[in-house]
């Protein structure tokens, strides 16, 4: 039997994709609801669903790539049914994070601020840089490029690995993360990690990590030119979800056990 794969704001830039990749990974679109845009229309022949509760009836597991302010909203609809839910916005804050875990009690959630699974390696080197340069020595910034429609700063994917390399060195976050510059700011707070966001043309993503010291600067970086990645790798993590228990997963977990 298909494994039927529903999309969440089936107009977005994201969505769009994702139904030209579930078909090619052998799955069935069971349908989509619209985004936050109404005037945009559905790619042809996708069914329409008025409501996330009424897709996840007709679905094994639903991706959604549309805003952090719909998860909490959503996460009550995702729970009361049993369909996987596959979720790659940003921006996310504790309401966001526990509406995802209070879904997660009943059915299986994948979270992930990059759903390209080279963008799974990232966390690791991050880790490394962070743990053999330290903060004593080498002052982190973050800088990450994005098109000029998306509506969060810094990016998922940015703040994930500040928060990474917090961990790593022991920092608090939310002491130590300044995420922006404006005005007399004063001189640097020792083990700070700077963010700066640049919003403009149809970029799609860029994220360059520095760790600079006196003498040096060392710079880990990634670019993506296409939309595709997250979307393949979006239905990876939804077919690697269908079936399984209910509990909160990362893109890590999907890797790692469709090996």
């Amino acid at each position: 039997m298909s494994r039927a794969i529903g999309v969440i704001g089936v107009t977005g830039q994201v969505g769009r994709l994702l139904t030209e990749e579930i078909p090619k990974a052998g799955a069935a679109l069971s349908g989509g609801t619209l985004g936050r845009d109404k005037a945009k229309s559905a790619p042809a022949g996708v069914a329409l669903f008025d409501d996330v509760g009424a897709l996840a009836d007709r679905s094994d597991a639903m991706i959604d790539f549309t805003h952090a302010e719909t998860i909490v909203p959503y996460a009550k609809q995702v729970r009361a049914h049993k369909a996987a839910w596959i979720v790659g916005a940003s921006g996310l804050q504790k309401p966001q994070w526990d509406a995802l875990r209070f879904a997660a009690e009943t059915v299986p959630v994948v979270y992930a601020p990059n759903f390209a699974a080279t963008g799974i390696l990232m966390p690791g080197l991050v880790q490394t840089l962070a743990r053999l340069l330290p903060a004593a020595d080498y002052d982190v910034e973050i800088l990450e490029t994005h098109h000029r429609h998306k509506v969060d700063a810094p990016s998922g994917t940015a703040t994930a690995m500040g928060r990474l390399i917090c961990e790593t060195r022991g920092l608090d976050f939310d002491e130590v993360a300044v995420l922006g510059r404006d005005g007399e700011t004063g001189a640097r707070k020792p083990g700070a990690v700077g963010f700066g966001s640049i919003r403009a043309g149809e970029i799609v993503g860029e994220t360059s990590i520095y760790f600079m010291s006196d003498d040096e600067t060392v710079i880990l970086g990634r670019r993506v030119f296409d939309r595709r990645v997250y979307a393949e790798g979006a239905v990876q993590a939804a077919l690697w979800a269908i079936g399984r228990k209910p509990g909160l997963y990362a893109m890590k977990d999907v890797l790692a056990k469709s090996r």
